[in-house]
């Protein structure tokens, strides 16, 4: 048996973060316990300011806690070397923002190559694995469109065909659909999630929208700086 498939592939463990504004201290997150299994789906909502998207920042690795780890695949991500953070980062996270931060000046076949380059693949192999990503995601006729030239909802597809590039483990999704129209979000949100079923990549979503969080496998609610489950 694989001993990916039996372990979380994702997890935090007693994250705390605490922010300072003047005075006053502001516990974002307490003693945070989160676990992602292999091919999941998971959800965390909750108002905003609530600290969501600096729980996902610690998960992926940019931003340190005051207390606590994360372990991806079994390795503690906080006490890597900042060139190891990096490396992980590249080879099994990918990331998806409420803005799609394509570079206007390239392609999007040129955006989503860019991750492979970065780690090092040639030139032919990743312009092949970035065309074949967007044909999934539904832009095979839009490979040499520039992000200027693509509508909302083609952006972010093609921000989520970088995301899954790589093959990563796990793709962390920061309000993802939270700039798009309720029609055009709602189609992000479900080819994600057939992606997420096709490709066995791990999904963990931060969103507001109760009825995105319901379709994903684990719902979370962050309150108060802690995590509970919801039905």
């Amino acid at each position: 048996m694989d001993e990916r498939a039996t372990h979380p592939v994702l997890e935090a463990r007693h994250v705390s973060k605490t922010y300072r504004q003047g005075p006053r201290e502001v516990h974002v997150l307490e003693d945070v316990d989160l676990s992602l299994q292999a091919g999941q789906s998971l959800a965390i909502v909750g108002v905003s300011g609530a600290g969501k998207s600096t729980l996902l920042h610690i998960l992926g690795g940019l931003d340190r806690p005051d207390s606590g780890d994360v372990v991806l695949e079994g390795s503690p991500v906080w006490q890597m070397t900042p060139k190891e953070r990096s490396r992980v980062r590249n080879q099994s996270l990918g990331f998806v923002y409420q803005f799609h931060h394509l570079l206007h000046e390239f392609s999007a076949l040129e955006n989503v190559a860019m991750p492979l380059l970065i780690r090092g693949e040639s030139v032919t192999v990743a312009r092949e694995r970035a065309a074949d990503i967007l044909g999934r995601v539904g832009l095979a006729e839009r490979l040499q469109h520039k992000p200027g030239e693509l509508s909302g909802g083609e952006r972010q597809r093609a921000a989520v065909a970088r995301a899954l590039v790589g093959n990563p483990r796990v793709v962390l999704g920061d309000e993802p659909t939270g700039n798009l129209d309720e029609a055009t979000a709602d189609q992000v949100h479900k080819m994600m999630l057939d992606l997420n079923s096709e490709l066995g990549t791990s999904l963990l979503l931060v969103t507001h929208d109760r009825s995105l969080a319901a379709r994903m496998d684990r719902r979370l609610e962050l309150h108060m700086g802690r995590l509970r489950e919801m039905g």
